[in-house]
C-alpha cells in the first residue's frame, strides 16, 4: 500500500530575521581617565586648602587673643614709662660722653706747683669733638727766674700736660717774675665719665686712691 506524504515548503508562520550582529561597547580612553583623575585631584586639593585656611584663621585669631591678654598683663602704661626712661638714659649717656671734668687739672697742678710759684689766672677752651684737646691758658708769679726754670722742668716731665710753654716773662716792681703759661690736655685725662668710673673703683679698693698714678 502506497503511503502518500504531502510536504509543504511554505512556512505557516512568517519568517523572522535573526539579528546576528553582537552588542558593541566603546572602551573608555586613557585621556578621559587622566582628565577624571585631574578633576578629582583639584577638587580634593581645593577642599583641603579651604579646610587648612579655616584652621589657620582660627589659629591666628587665637594667637591674637593670647597676645592681647599677654600685653594687658604687662601693663602698657608701665612699658611706655620704661621706654621713656630708656630714652632719657640714652640722652644722659650722650651728654656724659661729651662732658669733661676740669678737676683733674687742678689736682695735677696742686701736685707739681712749687711753693715759690703761684698762679693767678686760669682759663680753658674745648672744641667738644672726639679727639679734641683741652687748651689751657694760665698766668702766674714766681719769686725769680731760677724758681720759674725749675717749675718749667716739672711741667715738662708731667705726662698729662702737653707742650707747656712759659711766655711773656716780666719783672714786677717787687722783683717777682710775672709769666703766662699755655699747654694742652688729652681729652681722656678730663673725661668726666672715665674719671667718675676711676673714682668709684678707687672707693671700692680696685685702684689706688689717686686717679692718675
Amino acid at each position: 500500500m502506497e503511503q502518500n506524504f504531502q510536504t509543504s515548503f511554505i512556512p505557516k508562520k512568517p519568517l523572522v530575521r535573526e539579528n546576528t550582529s553582537a552588542t558593541y561597547t566603546k572602551p573608555i580612553g586613557f585621556l578621559t581617565v587622566i582628565c577624571i583623575l585631574i578633576v578629582l585631584t583639584v577638587a580634593i586639593t581645593t577642599g583641603a586648602f579651604y579646610f587648612y585656611k579655616g584652621v589657620q584663621l582660627k589659629s591666628i585669631a587665637k594667637m591674637e587673643s593670647d597676645l592681647s591678654l599677654a600685653k594687658n598683663r604687662f601693663e602698657p602704661t608701665k612699658i611706655e614709662g620704661l621706654r621713656l626712661l630708656d630714652r632719657r638714659l640714652h640722652a644722659a649717656n650722650q651728654v656724659l660722653t661729651k662732658h669733661i671734668a676740669i678737676s683733674p687739672i687742678f689736682e695735677e697742678l696742686q701736685l707739681i706747683t712749687m711753693k715759690s710759684v703761684r698762679f693767678t689766672k686760669f682759663s680753658y677752651t674745648y672744641g667738644g669733638n672726639l679727639g679734641d684737646r683741652v687748651n689751657v691758658k694760665m698766668s702766674g708769679v714766681s719769686l725769680g727766674y731760677s724758681h720759674l726754670a725749675l717749675q718749667s722742668d716739672l711741667f715738662g716731665k708731667n705726662k698729662n700736660f702737653i707742650e707747656p710753654v712759659f711766655s711773656n716773662l716780666t719783672l714786677s716792681e717787687t722783683g717777682n717774675i710775672i709769666f703766662d703759661l699755655d699747654f694742652s690736655v688729652d681729652p681722656s685725662f678730663v673725661d668726666y665719665k672715665l674719671n667718675l668710673l676711676k673714682r668709684e673703683q678707687a672707693v671700692e679698693g680696685i685702684l689706688p686712691p689717686q686717679l692718675n698714678p
